[in-house]
């Protein structure tokens, strides 16, 4: 996605260890305009897909899901990393951060991921994949069906991609960062 990548090289801030900052237009201050544009396109590349429901993981998730739901008109559930004590019927995993650098459970109510239902994950990065993971556990734990994920931002040199689409999962990535050696942003074009 044009507009996508050219804010990232604009932008976006490069930290040692493959750490790519975007907390300017998508995970702290949001661009809204944008953030529309990223939904649009992800609705375009999933049109051909069933879906009865959009699930994210908080907390940088979120915004892009609730558009793509918007635009969709469908219910977005977001997994929770804290466990309510209020939560009922909870489904849970373990999932570990590349960012934090630590593990946390990831949970989420059986009453809103539901046996049956047709699941689109949307999240702001694939890294690792360690999050895509979690949430494929979550959705065979509730009995329902992943239809694909799409992420805002993936780093190719990462391998998470490379594992989901092995493992048959309909990715879709809006902008796909090859490298950031050297702090050098590197864009597949």
């Amino acid at each position: 996605m044009k507009a996508l990548k050219e804010r990232i090289l604009r932008d976006g801030k490069c930290f040692e260890g493959g750490i790519l900052k975007v907390d300017n237009f998508i995970n702290h201050q949001m661009d809204p305009i944008l953030m529309k544009s990223m939904a649009v396109e992800f609705v375009r590349r999933f049109a051909s897909t069933k879906i009865n429901k959009v699930l994210t993981i908080e907390a940088s998730g979120i915004a892009p899901a609730i558009m793509v739901g918007y635009l969709l008109e469908l219910p977005v559930v977001f997994a929770k990393k804290k466990k309510p004590s209020t939560m009922e019927n909870m489904l849970t995993t373990t999932v570990y951060s590349f960012t934090k650098d630590r593990s946390y459970d990831v949970c989420v109510s059986s009453d809103y991921l539901c046996p049956g239902d047709k699941v689109l994950f949307i999240d702001d990065f694939l890294a690792n994949g360690n999050a895509a993971k979690g949430i494929i556990d979550l959705v065979r734990k509730a009995g329902a069906e992943l239809v694909g994920m799409g992420f805002l931002i993936e780093k190719s040199f990462q391998h998470g991609g490379d594992y989901l689409r092995q493992q048959g999962v309909h990715v879709e990535s809006l902008a796909i960062i090859e490298s950031l050696d050297n702090c050098q942003i590197k864009i597949k074009e």
